[in-house]
């Protein structure tokens, strides 16, 4: 056992964060997939689809939330190991791409918090008249929805600062990039998004199955980076 530990305590920080990346995607995708066969509502949903779901079905969002603090937890070591990596390179450059990145992450973990804790709110409240679930279920949207621009924020720092450093490939940087495109879009439609449900809602779909695939390729990259190979600003 002592053995183990100190071979674990020996790992460089960058293979500690690409786990973590990994952990954060296979996280939030079980999370979701929690709440899938539930039929979770959808963005722009009626009040009175999302008050029968609430009521009848509570216990899948109290689950797929009490997932997510680790998530919260892994993303943030996640960022903090591709900082630590590109960022000496990129300061010697006189750049600074990593931070935007990781304050990206930051944000959209801040922003995530809120869009649980509605449903938490939802789902434990017993007023679920209609005008409280209303108002509720609009905030959980709205925030749901303009999270896209910190989305956007995180994956456009890191891919740009990943690719400038060699620490990723030209290819994971453009689906970042394309990713955080659409979720910037996404976020910026929010008024017509959570109007109503419709097709609008699939931009933010596609690009967070992006996101996810993006992360997924970020933490194989950490985690394959050798002390002696540290990226070099390009």
């Amino acid at each position: 056992m002592t053995i183990k530990t100190e071979r674990v305590g020996a790992w460089p920080f960058s293979r500690i964060g690409g786990l973590a990346g990994l952990g954060f995607a296979l996280i939030i995708v079980g999370a979701n997939l929690i709440l899938l066969p539930a039929d979770m509502p959808l963005i722009g949903a009626g009040v009175d689809e999302v008050v029968t779901f609430f009521t009848t079905k509570a216990v899948p969002a109290q689950l797929s939330s009490a997932c997510t603090p680790a998530a919260w937890l892994c993303v943030v070591v996640f960022g903090a190991a591709a900082v630590a990596t590109i960022w000496p390179r990129e300061r010697a450059a006189g750049s600074a791409w990593s931070l935007v990145g990781f304050a990206g992450l930051l944000l959209q973990t801040a922003t995530f918090v809120g869009v649980v804790a509605i449903r938490l709110a939802l789902s434990a409240t017993s007023d679920h008249t209609p005008a409280a679930t209303a108002g509720l279920w609009a905030m959980h949207n709205a925030l749901f929805t303009l999270n896209g621009v910190f989305l956007a924020t995180a994956m456009l720092g890191l891919s740009v600062g990943g690719l400038r450093t060699a620490l990723i490939p030209r290819w994971h940087a453009v689906l970042g990039i394309v990713a955080a495109a659409a979720q910037f879009v996404s976020a910026s439609i929010t008024p017509m998004v959570i109007d109503h449900e419709g097709p609008l809602g699939l931009i933010s779909f596609v690009s967070w199955l992006l996101w996810v695939v993006w992360l997924v390729a970020y933490g194989i990259a950490l985690m394959r980076l050798r002390p002696e190979r540290q990226p070099l600003v390009a």
